[in-house]
């Protein structure tokens, strides 16, 4: 449960750094601060664990069923209170670091003096994955890749997009996933960008996209891939080739010393090249990629605007999601563990535009 590694650093950092206590801070939707140095999914809508310069860790809970099931296994000090800002002020004394500080509501905040921000710090630790952290992703890209199969045998003419994401969470739920995070969309030319389900039904020649995030023991894992239903056409296939050469050019390129905003130029300067280099700006396209772990959305984001040197053991997503004007949006990408001279996928499902006889 707790991240000895983790802990190691931390200590380090805050030697480093001068503080005298570091506490990782989460909530209901951003629990990976916390996550990062106590493995522990917990049910309240807050948690905090308090490292101090000496090596001791508290952890302070919202919810007594989460001190309840924590008691006796968690190696610290354990305390819960309904009033979470004044059990804050337990942590009050000396100089003070957050990470998570920016989620934390004001009155909260309110109960230290001057904190400072921990934030990027703890992040850029974390880009490196302990070989811990590596095995339990290949675990969630495993899942990933049984997700996207269900999520292409459960696909129907006639379906609301809700209902296929609502039987592929129960499978991936099922079959071990903590959470799931997933974005869908179908359609043509008109759709322009991924979102929730809504009740759209699909139809034939449609474009079915999704960017499936299983969650296994705190860490995702991404998968993104683009169904047909019915034969794709011409202007489907051209659209999906351009997709395929500008990940495999983010593939082939990723290993460590590269900069993150060359990964995203080679998948850019490949939609250049074919005459679509509108669609590489923020218009069309959020990121060409971004890091992965404990967050389904962490830093680095992959543009071309973001100084960050590549290093192995980072694990982070490649896709050249945008929209094109031959057949709307697409997607496509694997989640890579940056090796001693290259990257490796960690998914196995087939690299391809998937299509599906209805």
């Amino acid at each position: 449960m707790i991240n000895q590694e983790r802990r190691k650093q931390f200590l380090d950092l805050i030697a480093e750094s001068g503080w005298d206590r570091l506490l990782l801070y989460g909530h209901s939707w951003r629990k990976d601060f916390f996550r990062s140095l106590v493995n522990f999914n917990f049910f309240g809508p807050h948690a905090v664990a308090a490292l101090s310069k000496s090596g001791e860790l508290s952890i302070l809970l919202s919810h007594p069923w989460d001190h309840e099931f924590l008691a006796g296994h968690a190696g610290a000090r354990l305390a819960w209170s309904a009033d979470f800002r004044k059990g804050l002020e337990g942590f009050a004394s000396g100089r003070i670091a957050i990470a998570g500080l920016e989620l934390m509501e004001a009155k909260f905040t309110s109960a230290f003096h001057e904190p400072v921000s921990a934030t990027a710090a703890v992040e850029k630790l974390r880009r490196i994955k302990t070989p811990e952290e590596i095995e339990i992703l290949k675990q969630a890209a495993r899942l990933a890749d049984l997700g996207y199969r269900h999520f292409t045998d459960t696909a129907q003419v006639g379906m609301p997009e809700y209902e296929l994401v609502a039987e592929v969470e129960a499978f991936l739920k099922s079959n071990g996933a903590e959470d799931n995070f997933m974005l869908i969309a179908s359609g043509g030319t008109e759709v322009f960008g991924m979102r929730p389900p809504n009740e759209r039904r699909l139809k034939r020649g449609d474009n079915l996209i999704t960017e499936l995030t299983p969650q296994v023991n705190g860490y995702y894992a991404q998968i993104c891939r683009t169904l047909v239903l019915g034969d794709p056409n011409a202007d489907q296939r051209r659209s999906f080739e351009i997709f395929r050469e500008a990940q495999q050019a983010a593939q082939s390129f990723l290993k460590p010393g590269v900069n993150i905003r060359d990964v995203a130029r080679v998948q850019n300067d490949v939609f250049r090249r074919e005459g679509f280099e509108e669609f590489t700006g923020s218009k069309y396209t959020r990121v060409r990629g971004h890091n992965l772990g404990l967050h389904p959305d962490e830093n680095p984001y992959v543009l071309e605007d973001v100084d960050c040197v590549v290093e192995k053991g980072m694990v982070l997503i490649a896709h050249p999601n945008t929209y094109l004007p031959l057949s709307g949006y697409m997607v496509f990408g694997d989640t890579l563990v940056v090796t001693d001279d290259g990257c490796v996928s960690l998914n196995q499902t087939e690299k391809k535009l998937f299509s599906k006889e209805v």
